[in-house]
């Protein structure tokens, strides 16, 4: 479908409109806070950690390179400014509001997903000896020598949720996000050939990638929560983008579904109509290549029917005789 000027469709005149037929989506969300909050509230499961064990968690306890409130401005606030950059360059409400609601599913989905798989795992981080033994002295059980720690509770708390990378698999979910929403925008499957249009792609999740890289560099996580993490938020991204946006390698990856069934069901498809000129503007690209395409069959049929023609002259010749 040829792209078109969206002008018509501002956060004024269909932003109510198409909040709500949404609304049921953002009473979801709410309820998807609710249970990532009592996530974070209820106690891991606190596995084994025997004195064998511990030679692989005496890491260092540090600080974290990216702290937790970073997180929320790196995979939510920093492309919500993207959206709104577009928003105001094309006046789209369908987009704006699409690209929004699925950005905040990819991040909460990810983010019950990654706490509840941290509370049923219980996988101590690298550095929990000196969570669970501040002082440097460990103790044991006698018998099935499990530790007997003496920190503070809600720092041994923590340390039991290594398995995945929350940081990581948020990064993922948002980044990864905006790249697929970048990718759809800048039209990088076009097959023009402009390479230069990936660095914008991979941008996004470069700065995923480092993020994740900064929990094992701080100790916090081991190199497979963090590569679980970053899968599980690219594969949760990847599913919201698509439930709101056609693939970015498709012709109409440029806009969300939504605008299309609008179109539709509206009757406001491509005319050549004195209503419609002052909204529509088709993308030369793709009339040509629809004309080119239809061009290219009428010749095939009449190169064929001379191909054949001496075929059925011979044939007719010799019914003939």
């Amino acid at each position: 479908m040829p792209e078109i000027q969206l002008g018509a469709h501002t956060v004024k005149s269909h932003g109510v409109k198409v909040a709500r037929l949404h609304m049921h989506d953002w009473l979801i969300l709410l309820l998807l806070v609710v249970i990532e909050v009592i996530l974070n509230v209820i106690e891991p499961f606190h596995r084994f950690v025997g004195e064998d064990m511990m030679t692989d968690l005496k890491y260092p306890l540090k600080s974290n390179t990216v702290p937790v409130w970073a997180v929320p401005m790196i995979a939510i606030l920093l492309p919500f400014a993207v959206f709104l950059v577009y928003y105001f360059y094309r006046r789209d409400v369908y987009d704006l509001h699409h690209a929004i609601l699925g950005l905040l599913f990819s991040v909460l989905i990810t983010g019950v997903l990654t706490d509840a798989i941290k509370d049923a795992v219980g996988r101590p981080r690298p550095d929990f000896f000196w969570r669970c033994f501040p002082d440097g002295n460990g103790v044991f059980n006698n018998v099935t020598r499990n530790v007997i720690c003496s920190g503070e509770k809600s720092v041994i708390k923590e340390g039991h949720k290594s398995f995945p990378s929350g940081h990581t698999s948020w990064s993922f979910a948002g980044l990864g996000f905006l790249a697929l929403y970048l990718s759809g925008k800048v039209r990088v499957f076009d097959r023009r050939g402009h390479i230069a249009k990936l660095c914008i792609v991979f941008f996004p999740l470069l700065a995923a990638a480092l993020v994740g890289v900064s929990r094992v560099d701080d100790y916090w996580h081991h190199w497979q929560d963090v590569f679980a993490g970053g899968l599980l938020g690219l594969v949760v991204a990847s599913f919201c983008y698509l439930q709101f946006f056609p693939p970015p390698y498709e012709t109409d990856g440029w806009g969300p579904h939504a605008y299309f069934q609008m179109l539709a069901e509206s009757g406001n498809g491509v005319q050549s109509s004195d209503t419609n000129i002052n909204h529509l503007s088709v993308r030369p690209s793709e009339i040509e290549s629809v004309y080119y395409q239809a061009e290219y069959d009428r010749e095939t049929a009449e190169v064929n029917t001379r191909d054949t023609s001496p075929i059925l002259d011979a044939m007719e010749s010799g019914r003939r005789h």
